[in-house]
This record gives C-alpha cells, sequence and structure tokens, in this order.
C-alpha cells in the first residue's frame, strides 16, 4: 500500500469513527447502536475501507458507502444481512454478533456495485428532525427584536428534497410544550438537555419558501425515493421520520431550484418578499465549504440590504476531532469544543444581519446530527 493510499484510509478511518461515535455516544437510546456499528466497520474491515477510502474525499466517504450498501440491501434483500435494518413501521430490529459477518460477506461480494453507486450518487442526508433545531432558534429571535407576527420567507440552503421547507406543516413535542397541528403527520420529539430550548409562542408564518440544492431531488421518482432513504440512519424514528415527512413534502410541492449555494444566493434572496423577515437555514452544508466559500457568503450577507436570519447546524470546522471555528464566524463555548472532540455534533448558531449590514449572533446549542436531542447552552 502506496503512502497515499494508507493516508486516504486513515482520514476515512476517523472520519467513520467520529460519524459513528456522534450518531450513537454512550448515553444515546439502543436503536442507534446499529448505526454505531456501520460505521464502525466501514472504519475497521478492510473489505469496506478500502472501498471507502476510493471515493473522493469531497463526497463524504463513510457516509456515501453506508447509504450505497444500505440502497443494494434493500434491493437485493440478502438473507441475514436485511434483516438488521429497520423499514417504516417496523421497530429496530435485534442487533447480534452475525451483524458484521453478514456486511463484510455481502461487501465483499458486492464490491463492484457498491463501487459503482457511489460513483453515480452523492450523499443527501433528508433529516428532517432538525426543523425542531430550526424552530428552537426561531422561538429565540422571534420577538426578541423582531415582531412575532413578522411572515417568514423560508430559504434552505442544501435543501434535497425540501424536507425542511415544512416546518410550519409539522407537530413538535418539546417535553412537557407542544406546537402545531394535532393532526400533523408527523410529530417531532427530540430530547432536551441543558436549558429548555425556547418554542415560539405560535407557529410561525411562511410566506414564501425556496429550497436551493446543486441537485434538487424530486419525491416523485421512486428511483430518488430509494436513495434518499438509504441516505437515513439506519434507526427505527428516523426511517419512521423520513417516511412520513415525504408524504407532507409530496402533498405540499415547493419551489426547489438548481442553484450553488453562494455564488447565487444573492440572486436567489432577491426573488422572496421584502415585507417577509428572511430566514436562511443550513443544516450540514456550510461544514463541507472551503474556507474561501464560508468567507464570500458571509460577506454577501452584509451587502443584501435586508434584514435576516441566517439558522446554522453544522459542526465545527475542520469537520472532525480538530474542529475549533463557527461556520458562521462566531465564538465556539467551551462546551461545544467538548462535544465536537467526542464525535460529529450539530453546533446551532443564528446570525441576524440588518439593513445597514450590521450583524450579531451567538451559539445557542448543540444537536444530535439524526435530531434524538438538543442542548441549549
Amino acid at each position: 500500500m502506496t503512502t497515499p493510499e494508507a493516508a486516504d484510509r486513515a482520514h476515512v478511518r476517523e472520519q467513520a469513527l467520529g460519524i459513528a461515535a456522534g450518531w450513537s455516544p454512550p448515553d444515546a437510546p439502543p436503536t442507534w447502536e446499529l448505526t454505531a456499528e456501520l460505521f464502525r466497520a466501514i472504519a475497521t474491515e478492510p473489505e469496506l475501507l478500502g472501498i471507502a477510502a476510493g471515493i473522493p474525499a469531497d463526497r463524504l466517504p463513510p457516509l456515501l458507502l453506508s447509504a450505497a450498501v444500505r440502497y443494494l440491501v434493500a434491493r437485493r434483500s440478502p438473507h441475514p444481512l436485511a434483516g438488521y435494518f429497520p423499514t417504516p413501521g417496523s421497530g429496530q430490529p435485534r442487533l447480534d454478533e452475525g451483524f458484521r459477518p453478514a456486511l463484510v460477506a455481502f461487501a465483499r461480494e458486492h464490491a463492484s456495485e457498491l463501487t459503482q453507486l457511489c460513483a453515480e450518487h452523492r450523499y443527501q442526508m433528508n433529516e428532517v428532525a432538525r426543523s425542531a433545531d430550526v424552530l428552537a432558534v426561531l422561538g429565540a429571535v422571534l420577538g426578541a427584536g423582531v415582531d412575532p407576527e413578522r411572515p417568514l420567507a423560508l430559504v434552505d440552503l442544501g435543501t434535497g428534497a425540501g424536507l425542511g421547507l415544512h416546518l410550519d406543516r409539522y407537530r413538535y413535542r418539546f417535553g412537557d410544550r407542544t406546537l402545531g397541528d394535532p393532526d400533523a403527520a408527523l410529530t417531532i420529539t427530540p430530547e432536551l438537555r441543558g436549558r429548555p430550548a425556547p418554542l415560539p409562542a405560535r407557529m410561525p408564518t411562511i410566506a414564501a419558501r425556496l429550497g436551493v440544492d446543486v441537485e434538487p431531488l424530486d419525491l416523485g421518482d421512486h428511483r430518488v425515493r430509494e436513495w434518499l432513504a438509504a441516505c437515513i440512519p439506519p434507526e427505527t424514528t428516523a426511517v419512521d421520520r423520513f417516511a412520513a415527512a415525504s408524504e407532507v413534502a409530496r402533498a405540499h410541492p415547493a419551489d426547489l431550484v438548481r442553484a450553488e449555494v453562494v455564488d447565487d444566493v444573492v440572486g436567489l434572496c432577491a426573488r422572496m418578499p421584502e415585507d417577509a423577515l428572511l430566514v436562511l437555514v443550513d443544516t450540514y452544508v456550510h461544514v463541507f465549504l472551503t474556507d474561501e466559500q464560508r468567507a464570500r457568503f458571509r460577506r454577501q450577507l452584509s451587502e443584501l440590504g435586508r434584514d435576516l436570519v441566517w439558522i446554522s447546524v453544522d459542526p465545527l470546522v475542520p469537520l472532525g476531532p480538530e474542529g475549533t471555528e463557527s461556520v458562521q464566524y462566531l465564538p465556539v463555548p467551551p462546551r461545544a469544543l467538548e462535544a465536537s472532540r467526542a464525535g460529529v455534533t450539530g453546533v446551532v448558531g443564528q446570525l441576524s444581519v440588518s439593513r445597514d449590514g450590521t450583524a450579531e449572533g451567538e451559539v445557542l446549542g448543540l444537536a444530535h446530527p439524526g435530531g434524538a436531542w438538543i442542548e441549549w447552552l
């Protein structure tokens, strides 16, 4: 093995172990153990690590390979491997010592197909539970110098299939507090840690909504739905949420545009109604941009000449245990540094920009990558 090949494997191994630790730390519900074991296998099993190390780094090798595995398992239904993965409404199947040998054998037999899937696709994580993180930030912002009656113009950056554009159509339960239609098809119930995370007094009015992605996804295409379902962690509540949110999105088609988050943000924001508060939402997007792209995006917000709020749920950069900086250039609390060293963790921040370009913001909390919990700081 050459030095570059060894370096690629070491990098993928570190990423995969960080993802496993972030999604399934020691205090995680048992339903997340399969997700952790899948990524630990990618990190340590030569058959899987070799495939992942051959994927370009900017395509998120451990995540992309995990999706390819799940996609092909759903297509092939190999026994006994398929029985370990949850399907909508199935509950979490039991994980035992047979999982890893079955996974390695499957990867060995289907290595060429997995490689091809990774070459043809990119990883698309449409975790609708992150809408709870966004709503909590709106709860902190609306009324704190912002008119809570003012309608919102919602721009979802890196929207994928647009599930986050429908945050007002879901119901939320934060402990003993609820918000949203009792008859909503989906109720999002994150575990609350730290201080009580805020909820708005009422569900915000969304006057306009726009999803932005370099590859917006059509949920009307069954092949797209199958790939997106494969990108969801193999955890029963995550699988059920995706199925329910997909039906909501299909029932309420939103405007999704093919565009670059940085290059096109000014023109896209100009399309939104001037009388609405512009709300830009970014969940696990800016962490994958370059330093130059992040800086240019931030500069452009101050030049838009309108009131806006940028809500970010992104790990610190660079991605991994060495991450120390907020993608929004906000001061990072020690607790956020501590959590990031332990595993991939979302850092919840808000940056408010006024018409004259003045900006202020803060890191408000931490969030589980799959929406299982929110820790308000």
